[in-house]
């Protein structure tokens, strides 16, 4: 099978790639490089038969020659980027994403997996319940708008020659060649291990259902491998073991990891309207091959070794910044007038 993997120098991308290697698979990767400065010095990514640097919004049909399935993981990747002009989100995370579907449809491509997000859910309300892929979705930003537009216009793609498959991945988390500390279990670690404070800026009881971008790349691999009638048209929320939590609730157990660390609940961005838990038994018993393996305990062991392999220095500052926070990079793109405002490189 020869895929057309999208943002492969993303969070996720370099795992995915790692997890493919030696499976027979012949991989195109592609992605703009916003992100190749933020790759560690003398680290490199998996390799693969072919890359194209390009940005989304520019791909081509020849792109797509020859080409069975698609994973798209490029894109404007969480809540802040969105905020950093909503109208570059639609172009980028809306406009290109339908582009893409129809040329890869035209190409004859057969598969279409689509990286959507827990957040289309926002704020649920009731979360007593854990919310299924039917579930009434309520997005929050415009990131998460991006997504349910996405999922809805690839609906109406699907036939007997396009199986679009939706991904709805929970908040991810782990170690990745290309790591971020803006997600909330990377986040609370490293201010536990490079300050001895673990911060939490909400009240701490929004809900978040976590995903390590191991079991998310996996079922990447499922969806590609699966029958088609098992994914036909399809989402599935991707959530680790039993990992539905409140930020609370992660906080404590980062604590629990980092001896003499304390917990600072601040309250200082007030209650995160975000709030839900998922329901991931379809994927559990409809996404044949899908076993997650991590869960939030051994989560927080990985990142813990991380850290020590990987020193930082005593402050927040060293962790909070561009090389592992996706927006900063950008902004740091921005100010240095490599790319325009509409994010075309300039040089």
């Amino acid at each position: 099978m020869h895929v057309l993997l999208t943002g492969y120098m993303g969070y996720i991308g370099p795992v995915f790639l790692r997890l493919v290697q030696g499976s027979g698979f012949r991989i195109t990767g592609m992605d703009t490089g916003f992100f190749r400065e933020c790759l560690p010095a003398g680290q490199s990514l998996p390799p693969m038969d072919r890359t194209i640097q390009r940005d989304i919004r520019h791909v081509e049909l020849e792109d797509l020659a020859g080409v069975d399935a698609v994973v798209h993981m490029a894109g404007l990747s969480n809540d802040p980027l969105g905020h950093l002009n909503p109208t570059l989100t639609q172009d980028i995370n809306y406009n290109a994403n339908v582009r893409l579907a129809n040329l890869a449809k035209q190409a004859g491509v057969s598969r279409f997996v689509f990286m959507s997000s827990c957040s289309i859910y926002g704020a649920a309300g009731d979360n007593t319940i854990p919310l299924d892929e039917t579930a009434p979705i309520n997005p929050v930003s415009e990131y998460a708008v991006s997504k349910v537009r996405t999922e809805e216009y690839l609906s109406t793609l699907a036939d007997d020659h396009f199986s679009p498959v939706y991904m709805r991945n929970a908040t991810a988390f782990g170690v990745s060649p290309l790591i971020r500390f803006d997600l909330v279990l990377n986040n609370l670690m490293a201010w536990a291990m490079t300050t001895g404070r673990i911060k939490v800026l909400s009240d701490g009881t929004p809900w978040r259902p976590l995903a390590h971008i191991e079991d998310i790349s996996l079922a990447v691999l499922c969806a590609l491998k699966a029958p088609k009638q098992a994914i036909h048209n399809q989402a599935f929320n991707i959530v680790s073991r039993n990992a539905n939590y409140q930020v609370r609730e992660i906080a404590e157990a980062v604590q629990r990891h980092v001896a003499g660390s304390a917990l600072d609940i601040t309250g200082e961005n007030g209650n995160d309207p975000r709030s839900y838990r998922v329901d991931s038994s379809k994927a559990l018993n409809g996404l044949p091959g899908f076993e997650p393996k991590w869960d939030l305990e051994t989560g927080c062991q990985e990142l813990v070794e991380w850290f020590k392999s990987h020193p930082l220095e005593s402050n927040s500052q060293a962790f909070d910044n561009r090389y592992f926070v996706r927006l900063k990079q950008v902004r740091h793109l921005l100010e240095q007038k490599m790319v325009d405002d509409q994010l075309y490189w300039v040089r």
